[in-house]
C-alpha cells in the first residue's frame, strides 16, 4: 500500500522539477541543507578517529566528503590565480559572502593547515555546528564587539604558535546585493597582529543562477579568482583602515571584472 501512495509522488516530483522554478528553489535548498547535515553525521566518527577530537586537520576530512556536493547542485567553478595560495606559514584568507553556497568555494581551494572563522550561532547548527566545531572553526559572538576581539587577538597568536591559516569574510554577513559590503575591520586587526599576509579571494556574483527574491536556482558556474597576496610585515593597528581599504578595492575591481564574465550555464570545472 505505502508503494501504491509514493508512485504518484514520483511521478509528479520530475514534473515539478522540469516545469517549476520556484519548486526548483525550494527542492535544491532542502537538499542541500539535508544532505550536509547527513555528511556531517558521516563525517564526525571520522574526525574523531582521525584525531581524537577538535583538531584543525579535520578539515581535510571534511573537504575531501564536501567537494562532491556540488555535482548535486548543477554548480561547477573556475579557478584562477592558484599560485597565490602557495604560501608558507600562516596567512589570512578574506572573501565576499553571498550565502551559504561559499561553503562549496571554500572546499573547493581550502588549503592544508586552514580553517575559518564564523558566528557563534553556527555551533548550534546541529550535526554541521558539531563538525565546524571539530574542524576547528574559530567562533564569534558579533554581538559582544569586546568577547569578538579577545577572541581575534587569540586567534593571532595561535596562527603563529600552531601555524595555521584563517579564512574570514570581512562584510561581516551575507551580501546578495551585488558588489561587496564595507569591510569589518576584524580581519585586519587579525593579520597585522600575526604579522601574516592576506590573501583575498573573489567569488563571482551567484545572480547569474540564483536569486533568493525571485526564489531562482539554476545549474551555473563561478568564477574564484586568488588575488596576490598583500603584505602586513611592519604594520600596525594604525595601519588597520589603510589595508582595509588596499584590500576592499582590489577586491571590488576583481568582483566586477569576474561576474561580467561569469558564464551563464554549466561549464568543465577547472580542478
Amino acid at each position: 500500500m505505502d508503494a501504491v501512495w509514493m508512485l504518484p509522488v514520483l511521478l509528479v516530483l520530475p514534473l515539478l522539477l522540469w516545469t517549476s522554478s520556484t519548486f526548483v528553489y525550494y527542492f535544491k535548498k532542502c537538499f542541500y541543507v539535508a544532505y550536509m547535515m547527513l555528511l556531517a553525521i558521516a563525517t564526525i566518527p571520522m574526525c574523531i578517529l582521525k584525531s581524537g577530537g577538535r583538531d584543525i586537520e579535520n578539515m581535510r576530512v571534511i573537504r575531501f566528503m564536501v567537494r562532491h556536493v556540488k555535482y548535486f547542485l548543477g554548480l561547477r567553478y573556475q579557478v584562477s590565480g592558484w599560485e597565490h595560495l602557495q604560501t608558507e606559514g600562516p596567512y589570512v584568507i578574506i572573501s565576499n559572502h553571498q550565502s551559504s553556497l561559499d561553503v562549496l568555494g571554500m572546499m573547493e581551494i581550502l588549503p592544508d593547515r586552514c580553517t575559518m572563522i564564523a558566528k557563534k550561532e553556527l555551533v548550534w547548527a546541529g550535526t554541521v555546528g558539531m563538525i565546524c566545531w571539530l574542524g576547528g572553526i574559530v567562533f564569534i559572538n558579533r554581538q559582544k564587539t569586546r568577547d569578538a576581539k579577545n577572541v581575534m587577538s587569540e586567534a593571532a597568536k595561535t596562527m603563529l604558535a600552531d601555524q595555521i591559516r584563517l579564512w574570514v569574510f570581512p562584510e561581516g554577513t551575507r551580501n546578495q546585493n551585488g558588489g561587496l559590503l564595507p569591510f569589518k575591520k576584524g580581519a585586519f586587526h587579525l593579520a597585522i597582529q600575526a604579522q601574516a599576509p592576506i590573501i583575498p579571494i573573489v567569488f563571482s556574483s551567484y545572480s547569474n543562477f540564483y536569486l533568493r527574491k525571485q526564489k531562482e536556482f539554476n545549474s551555473g558556474t563561478i568564477t574564484l579568482k586568488i588575488l596576490p597576496k598583500i603584505e602586513t610585515k611592519g604594520l600596525t593597528a594604525d595601519d588597520v583602515t589603510a589595508l582595509s581599504d588596499q584590500s576592499f578595492g582590489v577586491m571590488h575591481s576583481a568582483f566586477l571584472e569576474i561576474s561580467s564574465q561569469a558564464p551563464q550555464c554549466n561549464g568543465p570545472s577547472s580542478h
